[in-house]
């Protein structure tokens, strides 16, 4: 990726390869989902199957070393994956994670990622969670004001 790049900015190119990588794939992501345990997950996807998985980002080996938080995102997803780019020391991730790497826009999946199924209620808060994120944030596209309004007028209540 190169040496001139920010960590945000790694962090970002990663993100947008994963979610690249996603819709080749079959599957609809959401970034920056938040989650019943008050996480929010870089990147959530919903499968083909129903499943979700769920992939966290990583810039750089600080940026893995010091996140203690992505074992929590297990409890929300079927697989787990991480997506780090061409420099990152594969090493240092867990090898019951799937993991997806990224050169450039491009992205290969190099561990598939353990199956661990969600309980079916969890699956349907998950699923309604999601769902409303997406039409949430549709909506917002299309209606920018009426959000800040709905927004506003939810803060009231």
């Amino acid at each position: 990726m190169g040496c001139t790049l920010t960590p945000a900015e790694r962090t970002s190119l990663v993100c947008r390869a994963a979610q690249r990588f996603c819709g080749l794939h079959g599957w609809t992501s959401l970034a920056e989902m938040p989650l019943p345990n008050g996480r929010r997950a870089d990147l959530l996807a919903l499968l083909p199957d129903g499943g979700f998985a769920i992939v966290e980002v990583k810039s750089c080996a600080r940026d893995f070393l010091s996140d203690l938080k992505w074992p929590d995102y297990r409890e929300y997803c079927d697989r787990l994956y991480f997506a780090v780019d061409l420099d990152f020391p594969q090493a240092l991730l867990p090898e019951d994670a799937g993991l997806l790497v990224a050169d450039g826009l491009e992205m290969a999946e190099l561990r598939p990622a353990p199956a661990h199924p969600l309980a079916p209620a969890r699956r349907r808060a998950l699923l309604h969670r999601f769902a409303m994120l997406a039409a949430e944030r549709l909506s917002a596209l299309t209606d920018p004001a009426g959000r800040a309004e709905r927004r506003a007028a939810l803060r009231v209540e």
